[in-house]
Formats: structure tokens, sequence, C-alpha cells
């Protein structure tokens, strides 16, 4: 291996610390003095090939990973374990997926000489006072910062990633109470992980949530959970700002008073179009109106009790988000992919490792994305 000895050394410190082991015991399952794991990982001993094969099957890589000059290494995964004194936090697990993929993704970046440009809205910190009014006034700025307006986001994944730079990634996570994760780091920025096993529209609300910490606390690693209320001010900051930016004030005010001027009344079956035209969940919908006094307090529990459910939506509006519900691979990589794929740069088998998928949904993103294309892209000419 040709790789330079401090690279590679600083490549087994990174994935050793991914695999959650110190210098001590990672020398002692290797059966070598922890001086000589230091001198290795420093640059300042030359690895020995069977020493190289043994530390890959330990920390659960691969040679060619450790080995290949363009691979990026993302070192998040430390930061939540900080968070937690639990042994095997599912959180934990969910970072390493981000971290990988987060790394694929950077790769793919240098090797295509397509750098991710980043739009971020400049951190501000919380002050003393109401956090909701902070987090509603951040929200209003951002919107007028990528010129939304009042209008809603038909795809927010879409949206961070296309128009702010920010690396956003759908992936099944085996807990399902985890609904997201945000971490930031100065060289990789700002990235998200959302659960593919959640609804759209759960998934939005987490994705906006976790902007809310790219503005107010982009340092701090953040672990969304269901049904787990927010507890400090930055959490109480995400959760408003998530709300806000997805469902503005004044947007749902001046929808909710044509609504009861044309029908005279508000009904579960305005609750439904509403929902559905702003791309969030009934339950989102309903609470919003109710935080901004436009429904009494309490209303969602009460059409619960009632046996209120979401299945107008689907036999009257069409289910629009089915085929959306299933893709996993945000817009910006899987050009990446695709290109990466059409020049012979990677090949299926490779990819999927590298995406930590299977070859089944590289050959689907590769078949989407070159359709005709060769047929096409010469009949369009950017001005």
């Amino acid at each position: 291996m040709t790789l330079d000895p401090a690279v590679l050394g600083d490549r087994l410190r990174v994935a050793r610390s991914r695999a959650g082991m110190t210098q001590d015991t990672a020398a002692k399952r290797l059966k070598m003095a922890r001086t000589t794991l230091i001198a290795i990982e420093q640059g300042q001993r030359r690895i020995k090939p069977e020493e190289l094969m043994e530390m890959a099957r330990l920390y659960g890589t691969s040679i060619n990973e450790l080995g290949r000059s363009t691979t990026v290494q993302v070192d998040l995964i430390p930061r939540f374990r900080a968070l937690s004194s639990v042994p095997h936090d599912p959180a934990v697990a969910a970072a390493k997926v981000l971290n990988d993929l987060a790394a694929a993704e950077c790769e793919l970046e240098r090797l295509l000489n397509r750098p991710l440009r980043r739009n971020y809205p400049p951190e501000r910190p919380i002050f003393a006072g109401d956090i909701r009014a902070q987090a509603e006034e951040a929200a209003l700025e951002l919107r007028h910062r990528l010129g939304l307006g009042l209008a809603p986001i038909s795809d927010v994944v879409s949206l961070l990633e296309l128009e702010m730079g920010i690396r956003v990634f759908v992936r099944p996570l085996r807990h399902s109470a985890i609904s997201g994760l945000f971490a930031f780091d100065e060289t990789v920025g700002a990235c998200i992980l959302l659960n593919a096993n959640h609804p759209r529209e759960r998934r939005a609300m987490t994705a906006s949530h976790e902007v809310g910490h790219l503005i107010s606390s982009r340092r701090q690693p953040n672990v969304v959970y269901l049904d787990r209320g927010p507890k400090s001010r930055e959490e109480k900051f995400a959760s408003a700002f998530g709300t806000a930016f997805l469902l503005p004030a004044a947007a749902v005010r001046s929808r909710f008073t044509d609504i009861v001027q044309d029908a005279g009344r508000f009904s579960p079956r305005h609750l439904v179009i509403m929902a559905h035209a702003n791309n969030v969940s009934y339950e989102g919908m309903c609470r919003r109106m109710e935080e901004l006094s436009l429904l009494p307090g309490g209303t969602w529990e009460s059409l619960k009790e009632r046996g209120f459910s979401g299945r107008l939506a689907q036999d009257v509006l069409g289910d629009s988000s089915k085929s959306l519900q299933q893709q996993i691979i945000p817009p910006r990589l899987w050009l990446l992919v695709s290109e990466a794929y059409d020049r012979g740069l990677f090949s299926e088998g490779q990819l999927a490792a590298l995406l930590r998928t299977d070859r089944v949904e590289v050959r689907r993103m590769v078949d989407l994305m070159t359709i005709e294309d060769h047929d096409v892209q010469q009949t369009i000419t950017p001005r």
C-alpha cells in the first residue's frame, strides 16, 4: 500500500474511534503494545500487511476503504456517544449510518469535483425571553432568505439540500423512536439523517426541527425522539422553529379565516385539506392552529377520541406522497451516484458498499436517472 503512513494512521485512528474502542482496548485485541498502536496511528511506524488486515477486521471496515486515495474520513460518532451513558445507545448506531453516508457523499464530490455549496443562515444565540417568538422570527427570516414567502414547502429535503447545502439522508433506522439526527462539522458541514420508516410528513417536521439546531446550536449534535418533549431551551427553540418554518403563522391564520368566512365554520374536512395543502400531518396542522388560538386547546385529542383518521386524504385526495415515501436517496446524492457510475468510477457493487445499501437500490437509482439521458442532454443548452 503506497498511502502516506500519516494519512493511513489517521484513518485507522478514526476507524478505531468509530468502532468505540480505546487505544488500550484495541492494542489488547490486536495483541500488540499500545505504544506500537500509537506509533502506527501517528504515522511514525509503517504498518505490516497482516496488521492492517487484522485492524480492518477488528474495526469493521475494509482494506480498500482504508487505502483508497479518495476516501474521506468523517468522525461524527464520538460526539453522539458523548451524549449518552448507555453502552449500546441506538442513537450511536444511527450516528454510524449518518457518518458513513456523509463520508460517501464527500468522496463522490471529491471524485467528481462537485463541491457542496453552503448557504447557511448565520448562527444566532437564543436570548432570554419568549423562545417561541424568537423561533417564529428566525423561521420567517429563513423563509425570506430562501425566497419562500408564505408558500407551502412541497419537498423540504430537496430545499435543504439544493438551496442551503445541508447534507440530508433518509434511511430506515432500527429504533423506531428515533426520528432523526443532526451533526455539524466544520469540514463536512451540516448533516441530517431522517428515519425512512416514519411518514413523509413526520420526516419534514424532523428536518425542519434540525434546521432550528443549525441556526441556534449547530455545534451540538442532536437526536430527535418521538414522544419526547423538549427540555432544554435549544430543544424548545428547534421545535418551535420547525413548526413555524413549515406553517407560518400569517399563512395559517389567513387560510383559516378564509375557510370560516366561506363555510361559516371549520370542520375536520377543512383540517384534512389544510394539512394536505401544507404537506404536514393532521396532528401537526391541528396543534399549530391550537397554538395560534384558532382552535381550542385539546382539539386534537378530542378528534382522536371521536375516531378521526387520515383515510379521507387517501381515498379522496389521493396519497401523493407514496412514491416519495419510498424514495430514500436525496436528489443531490442521486445525481452524484449516477454520474460516478456513468463515468465508470464505481461498479454497482462498489456503490452499494459505499452507500451502505444493496445493489438493487443502486440499480434503481442509476436506471431512473439515466433513462434516455444520452439522447436528450444535447438538446438542453443553458443560457
